[in-house]
Order: C-alpha cells, then structure tokens, then sequence
C-alpha cells in the first residue's frame, strides 16, 4: 500500500497542507474521508482547488471501507479525516496505519483547547485513546517545519 501519511485536519487541504504535507512527502492523491464532506456538493467541489497537480478524492466513511476491500493504493497518498472518530472506524476496517498526525483541529463551544491548533471533545478524546491503545502513534504537527509533540500529552491537558 502506498499510504504516506494519515492526517486530521478539519481545515480539509488548505495552504498549509498544499505546501508543506503535500510536497515534502511526496504525495500523488489525496483522500479526505468524511461523511460531511462527502454529502456537501459545494465542500466536494471545490477540496481539490488548493493542489490541482494532485488527484483529490472525497468519500464518505463506509464509502471508502467498500473502496478499501476492492482497491489498492497505488500512488503516494494522503488520508485526510476531520476527526479521530472516522480515523478510528477505518483503522479497525481496512485502512492499516501506525502512525497518526493531527495538523489541526480548531477550537468552537464544544471543544476543549489542548494546544493552539488542538482542541477535543470528549469524544474525540476517548478515540485518541483507543487508537493508541491500538499501538498508533499519535502527533500533532501543524506543518512539517513544526515540532512534534504527542497527542498523549497534549490529552493531559483535557
């Protein structure tokens, strides 16, 4: 499988992403996996704009379970979720990862700040946990010119 990177990121692929993540490893098609995305005509439209040298495809989570069980990756690619809830079902269904980034996950009314571009709700939280119970590692870092710090502080801080 070519999986590069597993991101988070609720931004979608916006200039951070197109000229740091994108570039530096390499990445040939994107895939951002979220049912809100992929229920929204005008979001699915227009998630490619910001890298239009690379394939960007938007699924719905089940969607792209049934994807996963007919298709193998081929070319370098990114696997974008908005939430660690959606990481969390395509890990146990298909999508093998060890290693988890979070690039951004902004702060509203519902979530609580762990780190200037972090912030979790308790749901969000519990599926980190999971994951790292499942031996993913899990970072947050903004771009790759940014240090890494481990999601498993950053959650102390909840």
């Amino acid at each position: 499988m070519a999986l590069k990177l597993v991101d988070i990121d609720d931004r979608l692929i916006h200039g951070q992403v197109a000229t740091t993540w994108i570039p530096d490893y390499g990445i040939e098609s994107a895939i951002i996996v979220s049912d809100r995305v992929a229920n929204d005509p005008v979001q699915k439209s227009v998630a490619g704009l910001a890298v239009p040298e690379i394939k960007v495809s938007v699924f719905g989570v089940d969607k792209f379970i049934d994807v996963l069980k007919k298709t193998t990756l081929k070319k370098a690619t990114m696997v974008l979720f908005t939430n660690p809830m959606d990481a969390l079902k395509l890990h146990e269904n298909g999508l093998p990862f060890d290693y988890l980034n979070v690039s951004g996950m902004r702060f509203n009314d519902q979530r609580h700040r762990l780190h200037k571009n972090m912030s979790v709700t308790a749901e969000e939280k519990a599926a980190f946990e999971e994951l790292m119970a499942l031996g993913v590692e899990c970072w947050m870092q903004t771009t790759t010119r940014d240090s890494k710090e481990p999601v498993s502080e950053l959650l102390k801080n909840y």
